[in-house]
């Protein structure tokens, strides 16, 4: 069973805020990944999920060659839209992504394991990557604490969206490790550090508008409502520009036998 924040959420209803103000990954996490010998140049990579493309680009910026999957077409135009032409978006889901058997030394998941069927979505990476390939999942979440923005942000999000069930973590998510334990994967080991974004107030609005709570899950007139609250919650209690976010990464890696 997936363990998403909502149960239905349309991506590309937000994807032009996703690729204007969504962070992505920040270049530490690339530098980690090459030290451990992951993305290092010459891998034949996938990124399932991939959204906008965000760690698909940083893979081929590294010389990798990169296959981005994701199932929302508007999604993929977006990525193309600022791709130089080295990553190849295909149309496709974590649990059926037309690739070849042994087809990848890498599958990457970014900012996305929560939407997949873990048993299923286990099962097409350990076919599609070769023996001994690499599976990393990776997070980049802001962090919520008493009183500060995020919370208030996600208080908002929850008054206008009550099925949403995203808010007060804290950046790492424990159901992982058993979801790719018992998807058969082996020599388990993750690591996390807090690195803030910045974003200008604008620029959180539109994150949080791209948000699974928000656009992709609330009409067009209701998204309009919330932002308004939002813009008055920054200019009221947290009038800063730019905004300095507290935010956590955490990266899994695996092993296929």
């Amino acid at each position: 069973m997936k363990h998403s924040p909502i149960e239905q959420a349309d991506f590309g209803k937000t994807a032009t805020d996703y690729l204007t103000y969504r962070a992505g990954f920040p270049k530490s996490v690339f530098e980690k990944l090459i030290s451990m010998g992951i993305g290092t140049g010459n891998q034949v990579m996938v990124d399932i999920g991939t959204g906008t493309g965000t760690l698909a680009r940083g893979f081929a910026a590294a010389g990798n060659r990169v296959t981005g999957i994701d199932p929302s077409e508007s999604m993929l135009n977006a990525a193309r839209e600022i791709d130089s032409g080295q990553t190849n978006y295909v149309l496709g889901t974590a649990e059926a992504t037309g690739l070849a058997d042994n087809f990848a030394d890498v599958v990457a998941a970014g900012q996305c394991w929560h939407w997949f069927e873990p048993p299923a979505a286990c099962n097409e990476i350990r076919r599609i990557l070769k023996p001994g390939g690499q599976l990393v999942i990776a997070h980049y979440d802001w962090l919520p604490l008493k009183g500060n923005l995020v919370r208030e942000t996600e208080k908002l999000i929850e008054t206008h969206n009550p099925a949403w069930k995203g808010g007060n973590g804290v950046g790492v998510n424990p159901r992982i490790f058993r979801d790719v334990h018992e998807g058969g994967f082996e020599n388990i080991t993750s690591l996390t550090w807090d690195e803030p974004a910045v974003y200008s107030q604008e620029g959180w609005r539109g994150r949080i508008r791209a948000s699974a709570g928000v656009s992709a899950s609330l009409s067009e007139e209701e998204v309009k409502k919330f932002d308004e609250e939002l813009m008055q919650l920054i200019k009221t209690r947290f009038d800063e520009e730019p905004l300095v976010v507290p935010h956590r990464v955490f990266i899994l890696t695996a092993s296929a036998p």
